[in-house]
């Protein structure tokens, strides 16, 4: 049985992500910060909880603890929790802001990654899927065809960039991780109002093929449902 640990799984690409592994035969770990939330995700799931926290140190570590207490093992790894940050214009974003995003979007997979490390290299086949964006591709931004070049969003972009380029270099470092990034693309969530033109089904595709990769599978690459993404 393959034991996948899900950040931010209450709700939206996190809740199907979990809703589809579980599908697949995975046992899901539901991670959220709010514990009510995160326990009522769980439940109607017929998954554990495990409250984290991944701005906070201890509540990664009592995460981490108690997995290995109950399960023993992390397979996958998912670090799907991500927040925008402020819809302020570019001229009035602040330090404070940008410390906001990136303590959540970037320093939480470091975070979160590092304290599940030893968990997950008692798999036979360790795999992380970190969720970034097409928001983050240069070559998206700049293509004109895309709605992506038509979003101006700087902290948001920004960090998304950072998630891709840490999950290469963590790729490179681990040879014995299979660590890959997924863009789900424009989905109707909470996150944009439910905006998107895909389904949160159709925005798991990439997340849920990286999450049941095999030994064979790719490591260090950036994918959304139609395959490779450029950076």
């Amino acid at each position: 049985m393959t034991t996948t640990f899900i950040t931010g799984a209450n709700r939206s690409l996190g809740y199907e992500t979990a809703r589809r592994l579980i599908e697949a035969g995975h046992t899901v770990l539901v991670g959220a910060r709010d514990p009510e939330r995160g326990q009522a995700a769980a439940d109607a799931l017929g998954a554990r909880f495990v409250q984290i926290d991944v701005t906070d140190d201890a509540s990664v570590a009592a995460a981490a603890a108690d997995i290995e207490a109950h399960e023993g093992l992390v397979d996958v790894l998912v670090n799907n929790a991500g927040i925008h940050g402020t819809h302020n214009p570019a001229d009035q974003i602040t330090a404070a802001d940008a410390g906001a995003v990136f303590e959540v979007n970037v320093v939480g997979i470091v975070r979160v990654t590092h304290a599940f490390l030893p968990l997950l290299r008692r798999s036979a086949n360790p795999v992380i899927v970190n969720v970034s964006s097409g928001m983050g591709s240069f070559a998206a931004t700049h293509d004109a065809a895309r709605v992506e070049s038509r979003i101006v969003t700087p902290l948001y972009t920004s960090s998304k960039a950072a998630v891709t380029m840490l999950t290469t270099q963590y790729a490179k470092a681990w040879p014995d991780v299979k660590v890959n990034a997924a863009d789900p693309g424009y989905t109707a969530t909470d996150f944009n109002g439910h905006s998107g033109p895909q389904t949160v089904t159709e925005g798991t595709d990439a997340i849920v093929e990286l999450a049941t990769i095999g030994p064979d599978g790719p490591t260090g690459t950036f994918r959304d449902r139609q395959g490779a993404m450029a950076w």
